[in-house]
């Protein structure tokens, strides 16, 4: 399991500061939002988290300008269930959990919880079905990704979300990620305060 605590990231661009997050852990629930520095886009998330370190439940917000999406799923057998809301409409949806029951909704908090759950079974290769949700759509679907440890501490990984896209993270000793660089130019700083 991660740390519980408050997590502060810079997320750059080419170098340029684009977004600021914020997540709160506090062992049952991870809460927070990240925001544009314009401030022209908001994204909030709302997930219980299982004594196991499972997303059980999770509430998503998008918005941006006078636009916005919600949307509410529920992580039950195999399967991620829920429904988006968007512009008087609804829709339903559903996504495979994989074996290890994974699930990313786009902020660097989950990630770490992933990379905390291979760290626990002792592996330093893994490759699993992740339901995802993406971050401005709010649409969940699932995909194969893999992540292998770096060095021989298991401090450094490589990640990879999808065919194509590259992760390299860099973690403490009890799993914080410090830093995160994609193959994109995007990058996810932890700030200290």
């Amino acid at each position: 399991m991660i740390p519980t605590g408050t997590y502060r990231y810079e997320i750059r661009r080419a170098g340029n500061l684009v977004a600021r997050e914020e997540t709160t852990f506090d062992g049952a629930r991870i809460k927070g939002w990240r925001e544009s520095v314009d401030g022209s886009d908001r994204s909030e998330v709302d997930a219980e988290i299982s004594s196991e370190g499972l997303v059980t439940r999770i509430r998503l917000r998008y918005a941006r300008g006078p636009f916005s999406r919600n949307a509410n799923y529920e992580a039950k057998d195999d399967f991620l269930r829920g429904s988006v809301s968007a512009l008087g409409g609804r829709n339903a949806l559903t996504a495979k959990l994989g074996r290890f029951r994974e699930l990313n909704a786009d902020f660097v908090l989950f990630r770490a919880l992933t990379i905390a759950h291979v760290r626990a079974r002792g592996q330093s290769r893994w490759t699993g079905r992740v339901a995802n949700i993406d971050s401005a759509t709010l649409v969940a679907a699932s995909n194969k990704q893999s992540a292998r440890s770096a060095d021989s501490g298991g401090l450094r990984w490589t990640y990879e979300p999808r065919m194509g896209d590259l992760e390299e993270i860099e973690i403490d000793a009890a799993g914080k990620i410090l830093r995160r660089r994609d193959n994109r130019g995007g990058e996810a700083v932890l700030v200290e305060e």
